[in-house]
């Protein structure tokens, strides 16, 4: 969902007292301040008159779920992997006896015992979720229409009349002990439920109830990225101040200072293929290639500023400059501008462990080869200081930015879709390819 991206849908009565919703997200900025000022940022909720709101509040990175009757429940875990996605579940039945069980929140399969408050809603109170009325996801109808989510969503449930158990949407994988998504889940949907964004189906209710939802604003883009295969995106916790990112991290905006963005996976070992589109750049800049990264702090270069300008990072300049390991090895003859895609092939499992960059898919690409491999690596860009440097990253998503590829290349591990045809024996940088 982009930045100001908002669903709604006009509810009939369903049950205000029993209900779960199920949802998987991936959180795609921190502190974030949206166009009215303010920093929560709402993943469901009736907000028209007397609400109910589940948010991510900006100034703490934690989820709130309450209810303008005086219910409020903020449990203690933080939000702040850029990486990761997680599995929220929460489960209503006001008519049970014992406070705690009338609400209950699940994350990633656990129930959450620690909350910094923990205001449960009186014995058979009815919530204002699940009434008659328009109800949101991604934002808030209410408050000026912002609170926006900015983030991904994927397979968002309701059940109406039905309290659920995270277990009934997720389980352990027995071999790795993650929580994975269940995706065909045997549960019961009531009048008002739904079953929406799962996989390309987007607002289209996959429940027997037909209960569509429609885009209020903004942009709703699919993407390969989800809770089975997390694909690398840029990482919020490393990017520098100068720099904005948005369409769910893949996408970094260069005020006209000095900066970098990376991305989130970092690997020792394989070959990867991921694409930029340079959407708008001044001349020499910007740089794209790799850097080694910090054992101590996976965020952060081991010095230097930029890719190929210190030792174990690679980095090719749209002046055609190519550096590594902190020296310039010449101009290649390979310039870049405004509107090129660049491949980037890396692969460290030769015996020569080289990184080459595409343009528009040409194949006769520059390289650098007897990469170091102390690693792991991780994507890089750079700005040296020229003012509007936008860049598009497609590590497999299918996108730049907002817009889809306009026609997929060939890609043998069938992992990730891109513009131009991936060398052979190449795939995307994601959880499942660094598994193949």
């Amino acid at each position: 969902m982009s930045a100001a991206t908002r669903l709604v849908r006009s509810f009939g009565s369903g049950n205000q007292k029993k209900w779960t919703m199920s949802f998987w997200m991936k959180v795609s900025r921190i502190n974030y301040t949206d166009g009215g000022g303010g920093n929560s940022r709402q993943v469901f909720g009736q907000t028209l008159s007397n609400y109910c709101r589940f948010i991510i509040t900006g100034s703490t990175q934690k989820i709130q779920f309450y209810e303008s009757q005086g219910m409020d429940l903020r449990p203690s875990m933080t939000f702040n992997d850029p990486n990761a996605w997680y599995h929220v579940v929460v489960a209503v039945d006001t008519a049970q006896a014992t406070a705690s069980n009338r609400v209950k929140i699940y994350i990633n399969g656990v129930q959450q015992t620690a909350f910094d408050t923990e205001t449960y809603p009186g014995q058979n109170v009815d919530l204002h979720f699940n009434k008659s009325g328009t109800h949101d996801i991604g934002g808030s109808s209410a408050y000026g229409g912002y609170d926006y989510f900015n983030g991904l969503l994927s397979h968002v449930h309701l059940t109406d009349g039905y309290a659920y158990a995270a277990s009934d949407f997720g389980s352990t994988d027995s071999t790795t002990g993650e929580w994975k998504i269940n995706t065909s889940p045997s549960v019961s949907y009531g009048t008002t439920g739904y079953w929406i964004l799962k996989d390309g189906n987007g607002l289209t209710d996959q429940s027997p109830n037909s209960n569509n939802w429609t885009l209020s604003t903004g942009t709703l883009t699919k993407t390969e990225d989800n809770p089975s295969n997390v694909f690398c995106t840029l990482n919020f916790l490393s990017t520098d101040s100068g720099v904005t990112l948005s369409s769910g991290n893949t996408e970094s905006d260069y005020d006209g200072s000095v900066g970098h963005a990376k991305g989130t996976l970092g690997f020792s070992s394989g070959k990867f293929y991921w694409e930029v589109k340079i959407a708008t750049a001044a001349s020499n800049y910007p740089m794209l290639g790799i850097g080694n990264l910090d054992a101590a702090n996976m965020q952060k270069p081991t010095g230097g500023s930029y890719p190929g300008g210190f030792a174990g990072s690679y980095g090719a300049y749209g002046n055609g400059n190519v550096y590594a390991n902190g020296s310039n090895t010449g101009s290649q003859g390979f310039t870049w501008a405004t509107n090129d895609i660049i491949g980037i092939a890396v692969d460290l499992d030769s015996g020569t462990k080289t990184i080459k960059w595409y343009k528009n898919g040409n194949a006769t690409a520059i390289a650098s080869t007897n990469i170091t491999t102390d690693g792991p690596f991780a994507s890089m860009d750079y700005n040296g200081g020229e003012a509007a440097v936008n860049l598009q990253y497609n590590f497999g998503n299918g996108y730049f930015g907002t817009t889809a590829v306009s026609s997929a290349g060939t890609n043998a591990s069938n992992n990730g879709i891109f513009e131009y045809d991936v060398p052979a024996g190449y795939t995307a940088l994601s959880t499942k390819g660094l598994n193949l």
